[in-house]
This record gives C-alpha cells, structure tokens and sequence, in this order.
C-alpha cells in the first residue's frame, strides 16, 4: 500500500504529511482525503458521458498538479481497467436496447455500449483523482488523517497494521513455498498438490495468530492502552478552505448540470 501513496517515511514531528514538491502535496491531507471521497461520490453519480468526460479532464488536471510519474500513473490506471474490462465487454451483451451487431448469436446493444463507456470513463476519473490527491501521503500520515476525520479508531488501526504487517506476511509465505521447494514439491493437478497449499495456508494462519499475540504482548509491555498518541501537526488554513470550498462546488454543478440535461432530454 505503500507504494501506492508515494514515499514511505515514518511520520515524525517535523513530519505534517504534506509534499511540498507538488501544489496539491502542500494542502491539509484531510482536506484532500475528502475532497477524494466527495470526487469519487459525485461522479459516480454521473448519467451522461459528456460530464464524465469533463470530471476525468479535472482529474488529468489534477494529477499534472502533483509529483506523480506519468508512466508509473498509467500503469496503475492500466491495472484496474484490466480488472473491470471483462464487465464492461459483457455489459453491450446483457443491456437490453436497440441492437448494433451480433457476435456468436448475442446482440450487442447501443444502450449497453454506452453504458460500459460510462462505467469505464468514471472508474478512471475517480481513481486518477484519488492517485492525485493522495500523492505523497505515506500509511501513518493517512491513518493519522482518517483518525483526525473521526473515522472509527477500530478501522484505522485495522488499516495501519494491515500496512504494517503485509510484507512480513508476504514474506513469511516465500519462506514457507521455499521450504516446500527444498523438500522436492513441485505443483501439480494432484490431491497432493491441493494438500499441501492447504496445509500452507493453513501454516501461514498460524503463523500469523501467533505473531499476533507476540506482537500485541509487546505493544503492552511499551504502555499501549488501545489508541495511538496522535504526533501530527495538522493546521487547516484559509488556502485549504478555498480549495474544498472551490472544489466542493466545482462537483456540485457538474452534478446538477448532468441532472439537468437528463430531465431535459
């Protein structure tokens, strides 16, 4: 995750989650986190591919704001459309609506063409736009966000440590396929096979019920009482209340134009 949003330094007290190399990265992260969300709401809401259109140039304008790798971006954007692509191919085929061409004895329909245009156009505005805003901020400074947005304390801890601990979980399964390597296993269409992954993942759950409780113990010994002193300094200023001001309306009548054109046509 945290190659996701940019560089993973731990958050210190000259630390306030801000990156200063880009426009959007001098902003308050929670400004930016809802903004996001708000972004990712209000165009989701959109019925017109037009006003799509318009919500994912304000996302690609966006995203120039930042320090983002234009490159690396896409390849991102690439990955999650290749996780919807089949959806959207099957959509101009169950869309009842006026037939355009048939393939294997199915009609595709314009409605159901359109509407998978639709579908993919803001899938991409919503993620570049969160890629943007979210440029820069490290795992412990979101968290320290979410916390400071009164999300519940239970999830951002879940986030956190989910963080925290993947890559010693990841790394505990490669020790433990190294270990079914060395010992002559080679995976097959076999009951063996199917077996043995069992008792893999079966291994690397307790492994990590047991890390767990170590890892709790310690928590315990170093004076933890079920939340994390909050060491950020986050200060909301007057720029920051342009910008989700700004931003709110900007959405809000990229809405209400859409509605508009719908009733009206």
């Amino acid at each position: 995750m945290s190659h996701l949003f940019g560089h993973d330094q731990p958050l210190s007290v000259k630390d306030d989650g801000f990156n200063p190399r880009s426009f959007v990265g001098s902003f308050d992260p929670r400004v930016r986190v809802v903004a996001a969300g708000l972004f990712a709401v209000m165009v989701v809401a959109l019925q017109q591919i037009e006003f799509a259109l318009i919500a994912f140039a304000i996302a690609l304008g966006t995203m120039f704001l930042t320090d983002l790798p234009l490159r690396l971006t896409l390849k991102r954007m690439a990955a999650m459309d290749g996780f919807i692509i089949v959806m959207l191919v099957m959509l101009p085929f169950t869309t009842p609506g006026t037939p355009m061409f048939s393939m294997f004895g199915a009609d595709a329909s314009k409605e159901g063409l359109l509407h998978a245009v639709l579908i993919g156009i803001r899938a991409n505005a919503v993620v570049l736009m969160m890629l943007s805003l979210l440029s820069g901020l490290t795992p412990v400074t979101l968290g320290h966000t979410l916390y400071r947005l009164r999300c519940p304390a239970a999830l951002v801890h879940l986030m956190m440590f989910t963080v925290r601990y993947i890559s010693v979980l990841h790394d505990e399964y490669h020790r433990l396929r190294m270990a079914m390597k060395l010992r002559g296993f080679k995976a097959r269409n076999t009951i063996h096979t199917y077996r043995s992954f069992g008792y893999l993942f079966g291994m690397l759950l307790v492994r990590s019920l047991e890390r767990a409780e170590r890892v709790l113990e310690a928590m315990k010994l170093r004076g933890f009482s079920g939340h994390f002193p909050m060491i950020d300094h986050l200060v909301f200023r007057r720029r920051d209340a342009v910008l989700g001001t700004g931003f709110v309306v900007l959405i809000v009548l990229l809405v209400l134009m859409d509605r508009v054109y719908v009733f009206t046509y």
